[in-house]
């Protein structure tokens, strides 16, 4: 009987961490990977201030954690001190937004834990920021992340609430008990190095970053180019614009940035077969992954392999077909070459430090030109001439 205890809890632990991976759940710092013989060797070209490597949880905030990466570098930027901002306090938030957007919607809207990147900006702009050392979002003897519970909680509230005519004036306060129960309640003021701040007075004497100082970007093929247009994904629940770029501009303006010395948030896809947090490593490989042999798949991220240059028309076909989709966000510090002189981007991500890079990954400019679903950055880092075409 034991013996087939065994063999369950193997097979239940290896489904769960299958699920894990797909779904950017990586809150099991235990999963130690094996050494990867690799012939890969990086000389670092660029390598621009960040904060260290988070762990999201059992959480789909990586945007969240994404986009506050971003801030505290961009503190360092400006030459401050950088602080861990609170990644559960600015999701909470958008939360809050959200459920606003769902009910005056009437419910056509997906409430998930996803977001995108401006979410970090505009929750910024609305309500301030917090230090996470003031609200980790960790209740009870949580000690990571874990929205398993929360979400059906509140999607539940939710959807009885929309089939209530009329609609309940107290609902919010329902919707934000749910919240503490799960989060914590969020303290209205709070020490931070001996003084004492609101979430908004915070936001701007410590973080002192302007929203209304970055510009989002994203590239489609069915809009015009160098146009704000609002982009159509579910995550985009805030109906945001952004300025439309052709493809070959997404390495550009990343190129351009961190030349000087600035740092890009980056959302992405991350199910295709050329992506390996494992190994550290995402590119477009040649052939499609039921083309190649065992072989060819076993070395797929042994040593520097060739790519398959992509063009507009596909990345729009994966785009419409949902072969692209928007699965994870990361933050772009720096740029390497590998031994034969082709360029990487170095990307931090927040799955905590279980990969070869110690929770970096390298990524080629052929993904980023496929995959790229946008990219956040401040308006100086963007080329002079086409801040002036996208009338910046």
């Amino acid at each position: 009987m034991k013996k087939y205890k065994w063999i369950f809890g193997l097979i239940l632990a290896l489904v769960v961490g299958m699920l894990g991976y797909r779904y950017g759940l990586h809150f099991i710092n235990r999963n130690k990977y094996a050494r990867v013989k690799t012939q890969y060797v990086f000389t670092e070209k660029i390598n621009l201030g960040c904060t260290s490597v988070k762990q999201q949880g059992a959480s789909n905030t990586c945007w969240s954690y994404t986009g506050n990466s971003f801030l505290e570098s961009e503190m360092i930027r400006m030459g401050k001190k950088p602080v861990e901002i609170s990644q559960i306090y600015t999701a909470r938030q958008a939360y809050i937004d959200k459920a606003h957007n769902f009910v005056r919607l009437h419910g056509g809207l997906t409430m998930g834990e996803g977001g995108q990147l401006r979410d970090v900006l505009n929750v910024f702009r609305k309500y301030g920021a917090m230090p996470r050392t003031a609200y980790s979002g960790l209740y009870g003897n949580n000690t990571y992340n874990d929205f398993k519970k929360m979400m059906p909680t509140l999607n539940s509230l939710l959807k009885v609430l929309v089939r209530t005519k009329p609609l309940r004036p107290n609902w919010e306060d329902a919707y934000q008990a749910a919240l503490d129960a799960h989060l914590g309640k969020v303290p209205e003021t709070f020490d931070f190095e001996g003084k004492n701040y609101t979430a908004r007075t915070f936001a701007d004497q410590v973080i002192g970053i302007d929203p209304d100082d970055y510009v989002a970007v994203a590239s489609v093929a069915d809009q015009p180019y160098y146009k704000p247009f609002v982009l159509l994904i579910p995550d985009n629940w805030s109906f945001d614009s952004f300025v439309n770029v052709p493809m070959d501009q997404l390495t550009a303006i990343i190129d351009t940035a961190l030349q000087h010395g600035f740092t890009v948030a980056w959302t992405t896809d991350v199910s295709e077969h050329g992506f390996s947090w494992q190994h550290g490593l995402a590119y477009v490989p040649q052939k499609p992954s039921d083309e190649m042999s065992r072989e060819e798949i076993r070395n797929m991220f042994v040593k520097p392999m060739p790519e398959r240059k992509v063009t507009t028309a596909e990345r729009q076909l994966a785009f419409d077909n949902w072969g692209t989709t928007d699965d994870h966000a990361m933050h772009i510090v720096g740029q390497a070459n590998d031994q034969h002189g082709k360029p990487y981007y170095i990307v931090k991500n927040s799955w905590g430090k279980a990969n070869p890079y110690k929770g970096y990954m390298y990524v080629t400019k052929e993904f980023v030109r496929f995959k790229t679903v946008t990219l956040l950055l401040h308006k100086d880092g963007l080329d002079a001439a086409l801040k002036t075409k996208v009338s910046l």
